[in-house]
């Protein structure tokens, strides 16, 4: 693992003739995976192109593995991978060859057929690239941007129109890519993905970072975790609360249904389920509510994140 940054930004702008897309935005992405979430116009993706080497900076610093990504570019090309929408194939060109030709500029690149086989592509090796169906397209993007085993691959909406079967073969991938030591810089739509991959997590609004950090960091930053449970209308709600961790509450919020709100961990479900069997109560139904990432999103941005 490094000990510095694989990207660095500070203070980066970015503007497109009187919009500003990017302002004054600060992001650190440390070894291992990384996960840039926005609504649409956040500037997430101008961002990670300007990491990538393909937009100049209007002003700022911009670090990738120690080096600047344009006027350093040729060092740095051959360090990363790059995954876009856009896919970054010609058109007339077959799969397979595409993909060979690609592992042939690299020292020392994953085993082709290993990868077409992971990914699914057998089937689709000889067939151009404009007749490959989007997921095709899709997973022959991805197979290009790690096949060269890069030290850190940017990787851009890459499960995008895939079916959940190629989905868990992408997560699997990605996930030996971070064992293999290789960092990822990745932008998604899915918070089950980013909350499933990633390390870090980076939240992009109206041009800038507006939290940072796990996605467990940031769902405890939220609402509380709760725990419902039903029973007999009319418990001793004060005496469930004295039995409870500080900073807990409890409250009956209808009758027979009730709520602990709080640190809710195994040893406060244990408190609660203890503190029934003492009091002669068999609760019907206990169900835990974590704040997920998405709750974080929507409270912080106000939007959804394809919105």
């Amino acid at each position: 693992m490094r000990s510095e940054p694989v990207v660095r930004i500070q203070s980066l702008v970015k503007r497109y003739g009187t919009k500003t897309a990017v302002d004054g935005l600060d992001l650190e992405a440390s070894a291992g995976i990384t996960a840039v979430l926005g609504p649409n116009g956040a500037g997430k993706t101008t961002t990670v192109e300007t990491c990538e080497g393909y937009r100049r900076p209007d002003a700022g610093n911009i670090r990738v593995l120690g080096l600047d990504p344009v006027a350093q570019a040729g060092e740095l090309r051959p360090r990363i991978g790059v995954m876009l929408q856009s896919g970054g194939v010609y058109s007339g060109a077959r799969a397979d060859e595409m993909l060979r030709h690609k592992a042939k500029l690299h020292a020392h690149p994953l085993d082709v057929d290993t990868l077409i086989e992971r990914l699914g592509l057998g089937s689709c090796g000889r067939t151009t690239y404009r007749r490959l169906s989007g997921g095709q397209q899709q997973r022959l993007a991805l197979a290009m941007a790690v096949v060269g085993r890069p030290e850190l691959v940017f990787l851009d909406e890459p499960t995008a129109g895939l079916d959940p079967q190629a989905r868990r073969a992408t997560w699997d991938l990605v996930r030996d890519l971070r064992a293999d030591g290789v960092s990822v810089i990745l932008t998604t739509h899915h918070m089950d993905e980013a909350e499933q991959l990633s390390d870090d997590v980076a939240i992009v609004d109206a041009g800038r970072v507006i939290a940072q950090g796990s996605p467990e960091q940031l769902c405890r930053g939220g609402a509380e975790n709760t725990l419902r449970f039903s029973g007999r209308p009319g418990l001793d709600v004060a005496s469930l609360l004295k039995a409870l961790p500080p900073d807990s509450a409890a409250a009956e919020l209808t009758p027979g249904a009730y709520r602990v709100s709080g640190e809710v961990d195994p040893q406060l479900l244990a408190t609660v389920t203890s503190w029934c069997a003492q009091h002669g109560v068999m609760p019907d139904k206990i169900s835990v509510e974590r704040h997920t990432l998405e709750d974080v999103f929507l409270e912080m941005t106000g939007k959804e994140l394809r919105g």
